[in-house]
């Protein structure tokens, strides 16, 4: 083209980039302002300055930022993946301009273009050629475990990698238009749902229904009892930050943390906070072919010799009639098998050599033998070298034998001109990585189903499915006529990157938590929307920057640690949930009983910041305590939680009722100090439910955590200290302190007895009780491959 003509069709198609369209700054850390807990913790902080409750409103204002800058640590893995997909395109091309040859910024190849692509060159669009042969390995972009031969006529991809050969095309498509195009804006519009944002926003609901409902009544009451405006107010400010569950994004945030330190030390690198919380409920994991599941490298697995010949002579003719310098990968498989053979030639030096002819089919030699004659060696397709070979009548049977196993077969023939004998066959194939097999049969064994996903062919894919221990029925994708039977099948083959993606989709409609595992860049747009997307340590950096995480060693051990650790994790978490419920149901029930029993409110609103800090984030310390692995892929039962809290929350409250009752007619406290009581029976008997709901045997079946002891301590020399000093509170002697603690732990003890009665009622946990030998620091069962 003239640049005239470039430069138009380049306004016209914009520049062979990928656009960035990733939300400013500012609204990403907005985001994390706008929700249902920021709007309580915000509509708290409000009501606390219309008070003039400066210091209240600060507390709550810290707590606020704290979960907003522990939230913004993961965002930005979308923009990431982009970034990385633009690097990866050529970064100049030889282009045909105005009747001479120029080199470009990639950016700057327009559609109709043409361009000149050389070995060792990434293609800088998607192109037709129109005169050449080259041999492109476009791996990363369609699955394909080889690289493949294109000429005239052909198409090759934006991104792929020119092998060997050379070429002249022209540009049919640029930037978003390409397939690489396409795939970024698969990637950018991917986004599977969190189960964990969907736990939060689960919980946030509940609460909301009914501590809601209980506050509006309680405020009611308050009103038709002719309670002062302040006093209303002060009731109302209660009631909500007693509903808030001002630490549950934290929490999430600092076990995902925690989790995140634990992988790393075993080779797993999370990119987003959440992916263990969501590989914790993966009870489906979508695995890649090439480089996932196998070495991606080409190996010589089984040499057929013809009669007469030795399976060491025909590695030594085909390594003979094989490139040294090309990156050809069949050449350097046969070269490499061949010295590990130790297959010495009887042949003397090679005389001449003639790479891989895409005309012809074949790369050939001629060499001299010990008697000084000339050999010739043909190396190329069976079906090509028997038109001018002879070969046993039983040799195309071993052909189409190997073929069947997925195996591509090299046929090498020797002899002198015209008189040509095939020598034998090389089967060659990507393999399965040593612990494929293993991966597979612990993840089965953990309720995790694995799904073959290729871009590779149906018999090439089921032989790899057969060697891991992938079950399930194989097809071709584009053979999936009704997507809600995806359920059925084990390998999908011949996948493009948008069939990928609806693969996964299709999964998640289906109900599934699912997992991605791939490595190049047709991997990225489904290793984006699944929940958990996991990329092998030899990924591109797109896949690296899609995924939720990396495995940064060898093999795919990572997966099976990343699974245990976030079940943990989840069963960690699913402590901490029920114990916030329980609290926070028990005390709009308490506030409302109090003020039945009492006309007056039982706490203050200062009351109501300061349980928020020794009770609501002291608990935090769950998520370092010792705990069993969940029997199966983590669910959140929020109806099935939240039932179980409002029972135990029932419990809690005839202990707290008794409290206040005991302080009021048997002591015969003033309001204030009924007040301090309330707060210590309240924050007292959180800790005996602490110790009580963290093990879902008896009390005693396990040993608490450092942490939860230590948080526990601290817990109750605050409330005591200032309970004893009068500080922020009327005062009250020590004598009491030691008999609400001691009633406290009776209470535990008591309530360990019902909790066993209702969490079998509920079936919290599906039915299934926590292995009593699972603590975080297990392993893994060792399996063998098979």
């Amino acid at each position: 083209m003239t640049s005239a003509e470039a430069a138009r069709r380049l306004a016209e198609a914009g520049a062979n980039v990928v656009a960035d369209r990733s939300p400013p700054a500012w609204q990403r850390v907005g985001a994390k302002f706008w929700g249902p807990i920021p709007w309580m913790l915000e509509a708290a902080a409000v009501l606390q300055i219309s008070l003039h409750a400066y210091t209240e409103a600060a507390v709550i204002g810290a707590l606020l930022l704290l979960n907003a800058t522990l939230g913004i640590v993961q965002e930005g893995r979308a923009s990431a993946a982009l970034t990385a997909l633009k690097q990866r395109l050529a970064p100049t091309a030889l282009v045909l301009r105005d009747g001479a040859w120029v080199r470009l910024p990639a950016s700057q190849v327009a559609p109709g273009d043409v361009v000149a692509l050389a070995l060792g060159a990434v293609v800088p669009a998607d192109v037709r050629l129109t005169s050449g042969e080259v041999l492109v390995d476009q791996s990363t972009l369609t699955g394909e475990s080889l690289p493949v031969e294109a000429g005239p006529g052909d198409a090759v991809f934006a991104g792929s990698m020119v092998r060997r050969g050379q070429a002249v095309g022209e540009v049919t498509a640029t930037g978003a238009g390409t397939a690489f195009g396409r795939t970024a804006e698969l990637v950018r519009d991917a986004h599977g749902a969190s189960t964990e944002q969907a736990a939060i926003l689960g919980v946030t609901r509940n609460l909301a229904l009914v501590n809601g409902a209980i506050a509006a009544l309680i405020v009611a009451y308050g009103y038709l009892d002719g309670l002062p405006l302040a006093q209303l107010v002060s009731l109302g400010l209660t009631a909500l930050l007693a509903t808030i569950p001002a630490a549950l994004p934290a929490t999430f945030t600092l076990s995902a943390a925690m989790s995140a330190q634990t992988l790393a030390r075993r080779g797993v690198l999370l990119t987003r906070l959440t992916a263990a919380h969501e590989a914790a409920a993966m009870d489906v994991l979508c695995a890649d072919k090439t480089g996932t599941l196998t070495r991606n490298a080409l190996e010589v697995l089984e040499v057929r010799p013809m009669p007469g010949f030795q399976a060491e002579e025909v590695l030594a003719l085909a390594a003979l009639a094989s490139s040294e310098a090309d990156q050809d990968p069949v050449d350097a498989a046969i070269r490499r098998a061949a010295a590990a053979a130790g297959a010495a030639s009887r042949y003397g030096q090679r005389l001449r050599f003639q790479p891989f002819d895409p005309s012809t089919r074949t790369a050939q030699a001629v060499v001299r033998d010990a008697v000084g004659r000339e050999i010739r060696i043909v190396k190329g397709a069976f079906g090509v070298l028997a038109a001018s070979a002879t070969a046993p009548a039983e040799a195309r049977g071993w052909v189409d034998a190997l073929a069947a196993q997925g195996d591509r077969v090299i046929a090498v023939a020797t002899g002198q001109d015209g008189a040509l004998a095939v020598a034998g066959l090389i089967a060659l194939s990507d393999p399965p990585r040593p612990d494929s097999a293993a991966l597979v049969g612990d993840l089965r064994g953990l309720g995790v189903r694995t799904v073959m996903v290729t871009g590779d062919s149906a018999v090439t894919a089921a032989a790899i499915a057969r060697a891991v221990g992938v079950e399930g029925e194989a097809v071709l994708a584009e053979n999936v006529a009704e997507w809600a039977d995806v359920e059925r099948f084990g390998v999908f083959a011949r996948v493009a990157p948008e069939e990928k993606h609806r693969i996964v989709r299709a999964l998640q409609a289906r109900g599934h938590a699912v997992g991605m595992c791939g490595d190049g860049v047709n991997d990225a747009p489904a290793l984006r929307q699944a929940q958990i997307g996991i990329a092998v340590s030899s990924a591109t950096d797109v896949a690296k920057a899609a995924a939720g995480m990396v495995l940064t060693q060898p093999g795919l051990a990572g997966v099976v640690h990343a699974v245990r650790e976030g079940r943990i994790a989840f069963s960690r978490l699913q402590t901490y949930t029920l114990n916030m419920l329980v609290k926070k149901v028990e005390v709009l029930l308490f506030l409302a009983s109090g003020l039945l029993l009492t006309g007056q409110a039982v706490m203050t609103p200062a009351m109501t910041v300061l349980m928020l800090i020794t009770n609501d984030f002291l608990a935090m310390s769950i998520t370092t305590d010792r705990a069993g692995l969940a029997p199966g892929p983590s669910v959140w039962r929020m109806s099935r939680i939240t039932a179980a809290a409002v029972a135990l929350g029932a419990c809690k409250l005839v202990f707290s009722l008794g409290v206040l009752l005991a302080g009021k007619y048997g002591l015969g406290l003033d309001a204030k100090a009924l007040q301090t009581l309330a707060f210590v029976g309240l924050l007292f008997g959180s800790q005996a439910l602490l110790y009580v709901v963290r093990e879902r045997r008896r009390i005693w079946s396990s040993l608490p955590g450092p942490w939860v002891v230590a948080a526990s301590a601290v817990d109750i020399g605050i409330v005591s200290a200032l309970a004893l000093s009068g500080s922020l509170m009327a005062p009250l002697p020590w004598t009491v302190l030691a008999a609400v603690l001691a009633a406290a732990a009776g209470f535990g003890l008591a309530l360990d007895q019902v909790k066993r009665l209702v969490l079998a009622a509920v079936r919290l946990d599906g039915g299934a009780a926590y292995p009593a030998a699972a603590t975080a620091g297990s392993e893994p069962a060792s399996r063998k491959p098979r």
